[in-house]
């Protein structure tokens, strides 16, 4: 009997023993549990209060700590109030060119043939030459008039016969073809240029031209040798509207 007594109170150690044991492994495994989710919640809650990651001295949100305290912790996105105040933007003044009429350019079509003209000065002088290399006299003109759709021979005794006669110094214009006589023979066409300007007060004008010696260069009718040698004038050109 004693030994079936020792043997039931041995059985009813063990069972004790074994059911504590288990009790004290599942609170152990709770321990670790509930100390690994505080130790969680402190390093999360660090990097809350601290809200920026610092990288070489430059404050840098981290979207990744964003994303793991939303998931751990539970937060909801809440977008940052911006400290800005409300710009009120001026109403905006229209562009010069959704107010202002679009401007017409008052250069003539005399202006526009004389700028191109001087486009080539200095440009060489060869006999016969109709540019853009080289020209002669004729060869300057026709090529400079062609840019503008007018058409004129290359010889300068043809092109004192096309457009228009101008009577005198008084009539001339800029863009006018003006027209000299020969070395040998002053009565005989053998030069021409276009009139740049007109002096009205001296009774002159200049005009460019290319020239044997200087190529495409600008002289003034008082000049000695020009002036002997005027034979006329002709407009290929519109005329102007003269302001008496």
């Amino acid at each position: 009997m004693a030994t079936t007594a020792g043997s039931v109170k041995f059985t009813v150690s063990v069972r004790a023993c074994r059911k504590a044991r288990s009790h004290f492994f599942t609170f152990f495994a709770y321990l670790c549990t509930v100390n690994k989710q505080i130790l969680s919640s402190i390093a999360l809650l660090s990097l809350l209060s601290c809200g920026t990651l610092r990288q070489g001295g430059t404050a840098v949100t981290s979207p990744a700590t964003d994303t793991l305290l939303t998931r751990e912790v539970g937060f909801a996105d809440v977008p940052e109030k911006e400290n800005k105040e409300e710009s009120v933007s001026a109403p905006q003044s229209p562009s010069p060119s959704q107010t202002a009429p679009v401007s017409v350019s008052q250069e003539t079509l005399a202006d526009q043939v004389i700028a191109y003209a001087r486009t080539f000065l200095g440009t060489p002088y060869k006999l016969g030459a109709s540019g853009p290399k080289l020209f002669d006299c004729s060869g300057f003109t026709r090529y400079v008039f062609k840019h503008f759709g007018y058409n004129l021979t290359q010889y300068s005794g043809a092109q004192f016969s096309e457009g228009r006669e101008v009577p005198g110094y008084s009539d001339l214009q800029k863009g006018d073809l003006v027209f000299f006589g020969k070395r040998g023979s002053v009565r005989n066409i053998g030069h021409v240029g276009i009139v740049v300007s007109v002096n009205e007060e001296k009774g002159s004008f200049s005009f460019i031209h290319a020239s044997t010696s200087g190529g495409v260069i600008e002289s003034e009718s008082t000049q000695a040798y020009y002036m002997m040698r005027y034979i006329g004038a002709r407009r290929i050109l519109p005329d102007e509207d003269r302001k008496d």
